[in-house]
């Protein structure tokens, strides 16, 4: 914790001035990307909708265009259902119990847990890639944690908690910072942790853990025909005409296959006779979305 009093990075979701909604944007938005891309789109996104109320009143599609090209598009559209639900059950205030967050569209255990730590100082196991990655290193003296969150690794990361609630928030988030910026995936720089006299790991020779899987090729894939569709409707103003969706992108078996994935997952509109564009009301049968990206 003196490290990260010397060393944290000034990001505007960690100042006292930062509300629970922001927090909760902010933590749906680093899911699997990187500060440095979050920061301007969540700058953006909370000087438009500064509340959950704000965002309840726009449209699907409107998160969704707003989202821009941050990735994993699904989060906006989780977001929004997110908003209505704090609007229409909970006041228009981002709730503080963990069954509560539990209960809105998106948040699963992780996002829930950061929330109540981080705008409400509380007291629980905040367990993202980079915490996990220090507390495999630094106490079970492994290079890398399981691939999914085990009970046993929940248990560690509760039992190293400081007893305050509030000491355990800062805790939290300062582990976090370790891992992002000394305790790295690729490099660590253990010369510079402030607690590599006491990782097991590194007293052990730093063993090599098992191989990471690597990055999937995306040029070619239905995951690039998906994304090249997506910003065509959001860069444009109403539904997109049949010829441009075809003049888009060659295939037509995986234009068809993006197309249709687009739909079932809310983020298009089929109109007959016009094309696609971007959801002007939640899927029918989801007016709240479900958790997941």
């Amino acid at each position: 914790m003196r490290w990260y009093a010397a060393n944290a990075r000034d990001l505007p979701w960690r100042r006292t001035t930062a509300s629970a909604w922001a927090v909760l944007v902010s933590e749906v938005m680093l899911q699997q990307t990187p500060v440095a891309r979050v920061l301007p789109a969540y700058e953006a996104w909370l000087a438009r909708w500064p509340t959950p109320e704000t965002l309840a009143a726009a449209s699907p599609g409107d998160a969704v265009r707003q989202w821009g090209r941050l990735g994993y598009p699904r989060r906006a559209l989780r977001l929004h259902a997110a908003a209505q639900v704090i609007t229409e059950r909970h006041g228009g205030d981002v709730p503080s119990s963990i069954d509560a967050l539990l209960g809105l569209p998106g948040v699963g255990s992780y996002t829930a847990a950061a929330v109540a730590s981080f705008a409400f100082g509380q007291r629980h196991p905040v367990l993202d890639t980079n915490v996990r990655r220090v507390l495999a290193r630094m106490a079970s003296g492994r290079q890398w944690p399981a691939p999914a969150v085990t009970a046993a690794e929940t248990a560690l990361a509760r039992s190293l908690l400081p007893a305050r609630p509030e000491v355990a928030a800062r805790w939290s988030v300062a582990v976090m910072e370790l891992g992002a910026l000394v305790c790295t995936a690729a490099r660590p720089r253990c010369g510079t942790c402030p607690v590599a006299a006491a990782c097991a790991w590194r007293l052990a020779g730093s063993p090599p853990g098992p191989g990471r899987r690597g990055s999937q090729p995306y040029q070619g894939t239905d995951r690039q025909c998906r994304g090249t569709l997506l910003a065509l409707l959001r860069d444009s103003g109403g539904p997109v005409p049949p010829a441009r969706i075809d003049a888009c992108w060659p295939d037509a078996a995986q234009r068809s296959r993006a197309l249709a994935s687009l739909v079932s997952d809310g983020l298009a509109e089929h109109h007959p006779h016009e094309g696609y564009a971007l959801p002007a009301h939640p899927p029918a049968g989801h007016t709240h979305a479900p958790t997941g990206l």
